[in-house]
Formats: C-alpha cells, sequence, structure tokens
C-alpha cells in the first residue's frame, strides 16, 4: 500500500475544523501526513488540529494577505507543502432576485476566489519539490441548479472548470489538480438547508440509491487517494461521492 503512504507530506486543509474538511483532514493525518487545519474559528481549529496531531494556523480565506501568511507559515513551522485542500466554503440561501451584490460577492470571494488564490500561492512551493495535489471541493450544485442557490451554484460550477484549466496548466510540473463532488452531506451548512427547505430530507433520501445522508467521514479515503501516489494519472477529474445521488434517473 506504499502508493497510498503521505509520511512526510504536508497538507493545508481551509475550512479543516468540521464537516467535510475535517472529515478529509483526519483521513490524510490517518494516512501520514502533517496536516494544518486553516480556518477562522482559532478555537475549533485548535481542537481539531490537537485531535489529528496537525498543526492549527488562523486565516481568512478572503484576504490575500491572509492567505499568504498561511502559505509562509506552513511552510516555516513543517518545511513544505504538497497537498492543498480547498475546502472553505459557505452559503446564502435566497431566491436569485433577493440577493444583494454584496451577498453573491461573499459567497464567491470564499468559495472560488479564494481557492484560485491559495492554489496560486501554493503552486511554487510545490513545484520546488517536484509534485504536488490540490483538491477542490465542488457540490451537487456543480452538476444540478436549485432556486435557492445561485451564487453558490455559480461558485461551485466554476470551481470545476477552474481545476480543469490548473489541470492543464500544472500537469508539466507533476501537479494534479482534482474536484471532489460532495453530494448531500451531513454538515452544519446542510442542517441549515433542510430547517430551511421543507422536505428537502425526504428528497434527498428518496434520490440518493445508498438511502442516507453522506457523513464526513465517507471522504477520508477519497483525499487520501487524491493526496497520494495512487492518483498520479489522474488529474482534472470531478468525482462526485454522493452515494449515487448523481446518477440516480
Amino acid at each position: 500500500m506504499k502508493s497510498f503512504d503521505l509520511n512526510g507530506k504536508v497538507a493545508i486543509v481551509t475550512g479543516g475544523n468540521g464537516g467535510i474538511g475535517l472529515g478529509m483532514a483526519r483521513g490524510l493525518a490517518a494516512a501520514g501526513a502533517k496536516v494544518v487545519v486553516a480556518g477562522r474559528n482559532a478555537q475549533k481549529s485548535a481542537a481539531a488540529a490537537k485531535e489529528i496531531g496537525g498543526e492549527a494556523i488562523e486565516v481568512d480565506v478572503k484576504s490575500e494577505a491572509s492567505l499568504k501568511a498561511l502559505v509562509s507559515e506552513t511552510v516555516k513551522r513543517c518545511g513544505r507543502l504538497d497537498i492543498l485542500v480547498n475546502n472553505a466554503g459557505i452559503n446564502i440561501r435566497k431566491q436569485p432576485q433577493e440577493y444583494s451584490l454584496a451577498e453573491y460577492h461573499e459567497v464567491m470571494n470564499t468559495n472560488l476566489t479564494s481557492a484560485f488564490n491559495c492554489s496560486q500561492l501554493a503552486y511554487p512551493e510545490m513545484k520546488k519539490s517536484g509534485a504536488g495535489k490540490i483538491i477542490n471541493i465542488g457540490s451537487m450544485m456543480s452538476i444540478f441548479g436549485a432556486s435557492f442557490t445561485t451564487p453558490y451554484a455559480t461558485s461551485k460550477g466554476g470551481i470545476v472548470q477552474m481545476s480543469r484549466a490548473m489541470a492543464c496548466a500544472w500537469a508539466k510540473d507533476n501537479i494534479q489538480v482534482n474536484c471532489v463532488l460532495p453530494g448531500w452531506i451531513d454538515t452544519d451548512l446542510t442542517r441549515g438547508a433542510r430547517k430551511d427547505v421543507a422536505g428537502l430530507h425526504e428528497r434527498v433520501l428518496a434520490r440518493t440509491p445508498a438511502g442516507r445522508w453522506g457523513d464526513p467521514a465517507d471522504f477520508a479515503g477519497i483525499a487520501v487517494f487524491l493526496a497520494s501516489q495512487a492518483s498520479d494519472f489522474l488529474t482534472g477529474t470531478a468525482i462526485p461521492v454522493d452515494g449515487g445521488y448523481s446518477v440516480q434517473g
């Protein structure tokens, strides 16, 4: 199983202190990586980092200066950067005509622009070491539409295309860029959606062949695969992790 071994590797997981991000951070740490949990809530990040034996760094992903500090501090503490998981994200649920432009930019800057910026900043460190793995987090809204997700769906569709473009650009540097598309996962974000959207829970269960909502732990394996040598010939992909939701007719 050497191809899945992450010993000696260093990973940043933005939004890694809860939900899908923490599920991925746990998987990467269990495979041997030194994981930097990056998030706005310093207390939550410190608790997550302590649990997995990693590092915690406070970050505002909407700030270029803060992201620069995140990458430089990671390299300072850990000596290198091999893996980047762009997981930080938010949603504001409204009908399209109800959003303010400020709300639109808040979602886009958090979900998409931050991933672009952080990937750019990580690139020189990965190129220097001769290899790298970037894992971007999309959504079912990268594929489908929903009336209450216009900025969110825009950001998540964009992150798939951004991943493909970066994969083409950086393949020559042995950097693979892939995207994970979570289905309906039991997190704080989706608990809010279930509260706001009547009947959502029942509709998700009815459409999901696996017959359940996903769990953050379901993302440990895909994180290790995409971060390891096992995926060296895989780049530019968008992989649903959704219990079959996206293939159900």
